[in-house]
């Protein structure tokens, strides 16, 4: 489990293929910031742009890591076969605190920046998200934009999907890989985790509706 709050910016060094075909995934070598990988043992949980990834070598000299992704999670997700910068999050641990909310590192879907300009000190990010994912999208509601935990000012739903606005404050822009985002650019999305479970109980028990309405 991750809470969206980046603990760190690395960088894709390089990518390798570990087959030679459209079935094998690739094996990721990311590069960290000094220490982060300090703390960090084989087989731990690392979420890049909000991926939940397994550490499957470290290199203390060189302050590297590796990880292998398999096709499925490259299909289903964005930014993790290009070399560049990418957001950093290790996994939860049982006496942290929640300082964004409880994400669980898996990509329900892909999105695309539609707007992202600064607007007095900071940023307005507009993203289309997939028709698919509009139901669980609400005003001041939680989303997990590239694995940064962030708040929905505004939704709309249109033809194409649920065009959601965001405000970056300048201290997400630094220090995340946000600030490098470009329109057009595909981003990595994950539902609160909560609305997940919200639409299983009211599917699986119709008068739950009525209830919570009452």
């Amino acid at each position: 489990m991750f809470t969206g709050i980046i603990t760190g910016l690395g960088r894709i060094v390089a990518v390798n293929a570990l087959g030679s075909s459209s079935t094998h995934g690739k094996r990721l070598t990311i590069e960290c910031p000094p220490h982060y990988l300090d703390d960090v043992g084989l087989g731990d949980s690392i979420a890049l742009n909000g991926a939940c990834m397994t550490a499957t070598s470290l290199n203390l000299d060189h302050k590297q890591f590796t990880v292998d992704v398999s096709a499925e999670s490259l299909d289903k997700t964005a930014g993790l076969t290009e070399l560049g910068v990418i957001n950093l999050e290790k996994a939860l641990r049982a006496h942290d605190r929640l300082g964004g909310h409880i994400v669980s590192g898996h990509v329900d879907g892909v999105g695309f920046v539609t707007y992202f300009e600064q607007v007095g000190e900071s940023w307005g990010l507009n993203v289309m998200a997939p028709k698919t994912l509009a139901k669980y999208l609400a005003y001041k509601g939680s989303i997990t934009i590239n694995g940064v935990s962030l708040t929905v000012n505004s939704i709309e739903d249109q033809e194409l999907g649920c065009e959601m606005r965001i405000n970056l404050i300048p201290h997400t822009v630094e220090n995340t890989a946000l600030g490098t985002l470009k329109l057009g650019d595909p981003v990595n999305l994950e539902i609160d985790l909560i609305a997940r479970y919200v639409e299983r109980m009211l599917k699986s028990d119709p008068q739950q509706v009525g209830k919570l309405a009452e």
